[in-house]
């Protein structure tokens, strides 16, 4: 395995009525004047922002808001909170909502302390100097951006989607209650698991070596999820599975499975390009893209694709060679995936063959990437290809 330092310095706040035990007093640790970012509404109508407004104004929070941050978070969007917390002197955030709402907040925490336009920082055309400290209340288990430094956003004029990160936004603290997730809808608990389970492969195709213990933690993390997903999606209401979506969420993408290793995130750079340019669900445009990402490396990946399809799919190696083992455990991901309902072709969203060398330049602006395997424009339309 490669060296590494490790940090997480996110405190996360676990369990059933964290938000009214600690939410003020972990807020307050870092100012008075709050800017609250969420999204569509869904937190209005499953009270918890009446619950987080009753709370702050109890305890003389200044409170602004911002509220409609999309499902892939706009630069647009960026630029209204920044200017808020500019013009309001803003001392803190609150996110609430899930990772779409909390990649915003990181990237208005940044730009809330840069001069020039954010998208420069995501663009790497700028360095993060700082940023304003800013806490979380996760409502969706998907992303991992409630305990990391990531964050992906949208410039829907110039249609780049793009990652980017830095130490300065990682959340202070989290508060996760698996109680505000009961009201999430099918679908999205479908994307969560997809898009979480996406987190775990792209971790666990790496080029290192002796990494045996990173990669037994990450069959742990998919057997478990694999095992609670489907029992979950039929019954959406059992606290007791969205504890276990929840957490499996967030470790995830918190650091604990990378450590000493460098995932290869081909796949998102893929998909990061596909809904850039038709603004899809991303866990949906994963669930399509990622077996044919497997499929098109199997001959790079057959030795740990077999060892996936053994260990995580309980494929029954007998009388199997590693390739036939490496597509069986490939089949059984996209049966999985199929089951609970995620989307099977870019078709699934009325996309056809008319701009795969669009996407393809969207993905490849870069350069090549992929550090598992590494991937050039005639690979990224090829995997389109096998998508439609």
């Amino acid at each position: 395995m490669d060296s590494f330092i490790f940090q997480n310095p996110t405190q996360l706040i676990f369990g059933e009525g964290q938000v009214s035990n600690q939410l003020t007093t972990s807020l307050k640790r870092w100012g008075k004047k709050v800017l609250l970012v969420y999204g569509g509404g869904s937190i209005k109508r499953n009270g918890l922002y009446d619950e987080v407004v009753t709370l702050l104004k109890g305890d003389n929070f200044i409170l602004s808001e911002l509220g409609g941050v999309e499902p892939n978070p706009r630069l647009s969007t960026v630029h209204k909170g920044v200017q808020i917390c500019k013009e309001e002197g803003i001392e803190v955030i609150l996110a609430v909502g899930g990772g779409s709402v909390i990649d915003c907040t990181k990237a208005i925490a940044a730009g809330a302390k840069y001069e020039g336009d954010p998208w420069d920082l995501v663009t790497k055309k700028g360095e993060v100097p700082d940023a304003l400290p800013f806490g979380t209340i996760l409502t969706l288990a998907a992303t991992g951006s409630e305990m990391n430094s990531g964050s992906v956003i949208t410039n829907w004029e110039t249609k780049e989607k793009y990652g980017w990160g830095s130490p300065f936004v990682f959340p202070k603290f989290s508060i996760l209650d698996p109680k505000n997730t009961l009201t999430v809808p099918k679908d999205q608990t479908i994307y969560g698991i997809v898009d979480m389970m996406s987190h775990v492969f792209e971790q666990y195709f790496h080029p290192q070596k002796n990494t045996e213990l990173q990669e037994h933690m990450c069959e742990a993390v998919l057997k478990t999820v694999i095992a609670a997903g489907p029992k979950l999606v039929e019954d959406l209401e059992n606290l007791e599975l969205r504890e276990t979506i929840l957490y499996s969420g967030t470790i995830a993408l918190n650091g604990t499975l990378q450590m000493g290793v460098r995932g290869d995130w081909g796949s998102h750079n893929i998909e990061h390009a596909v809904s850039a340019v038709y603004d899809i669900p991303h866990a949906g445009g994963l669930a399509i893209l990622f077996p044919r990402w497997m499929r098109h490396n199997l001959h790079l990946g057959e030795r740990k694709l077999a060892q996936l399809a053994v260990r995580v799919w309980q494929v029954d190696p007998a009388g199997k060679t590693s390739k036939e083992l490496a597509e069986a455990g490939i089949s059984a991901l996209e049966k999985f995936w199929t089951s609970l309902g995620a989307p099977q072709r870019l078709a699934d969203y009325n996309i056809d063959d008319s701009h795969l060398e669009l996407i393809a330049d969207k993905a490849m602006a870069r350069g090549s990437f992929g550090n598992f395997a590494t991937l050039e424009k005639e690979d990224v339309v090829e995997i389109l290809k096998m998508s439609l």
